[in-house]
């Protein structure tokens, strides 16, 4: 078993390129002889999954931002003790497609839950278990969405206006900004073969010398 097993999370706002990343990480790692398990959030296990549908589909009934919390931390609480701990008590690396950040700034910061009841959940259900490292894809909101328009029919989230995915940006920098130990800031408004070079170099840097 490896001793040196971490949990890396990423992030950021829709059209960030976070799919296309998360392959060239996943590529990094076995490039390197590194193992890592893929997972994300809300997901993760089957029961998790069933939750994402109710959490990202439509279908007629207004979810109340509560509700919305809530399942997302009901999908968050299975998905650490079914899949996330176990992965790294194996000694894998776990790279997780969002995390507790994006409860702050989706359901705080775009939906306007005050973060204290956030902070709360948070402190019950995680007890303290964090990302060790966080990924903060950013790039200019008007840009992410004009990107996002071309991948095709839009889940719940997805269509928010502008304003909501402004106060989400937001909210993401400003942990960054308070938690510059865990987090690292990639623009990722330059051309992708720029983007992934950095990419590169922030991963050499953090995976290879834990």
């Amino acid at each position: 078993m490896s001793s040196n097993a971490r949990f890396i999370s990423i992030e950021g706002v829709e059209g960030v390129g976070k799919t296309t990343n998360l392959k060239y990480i996943q590529q990094f790692f076995s490039d390197n002889g590194i193992p890592l398990y893929c997972t994300r959030e809300p997901g993760g296990t089957p029961r998790a999954e069933e939750i994402r549908n109710l959490l990202l589909h439509k279908n007629g009934e207004q979810i109340n931002r509560m509700t919305e919390l809530l399942l997302m931390f009901a999908a968050r609480t299975q998905h650490i003790a079914a899949v996330i701990k176990p992965a790294l008590a194996r000694g894998e690396w776990v790279l997780c497609d969002r995390f507790t950040d994006s409860s702050f700034a989706y359901q705080g910061g775009g939906r306007g839950i005050p973060m204290e009841i956030i902070e709360g959940l948070t402190s019950l259900v995680l007890e303290g278990f964090k990302p060790d490292f966080t990924i903060l894809l950013d790039l200019p909101v008007n840009l992410g969405l004009a990107r996002a328009q071309t991948r095709g029919e839009k889940d719940r989230f997805e269509q928010e206006d502008m304003a909501f995915f402004e106060r989400v940006r937001s909210v993401f920098l400003a942990r960054a900004k308070a938690s510059p130990d865990r987090y690292c800031i990639i623009d990722t408004t330059p051309a992708l073969a720029e983007v992934q070079r950095e990419l590169h170099r922030v991963l050499s840097e953090y995976v290879l010398n834990s």
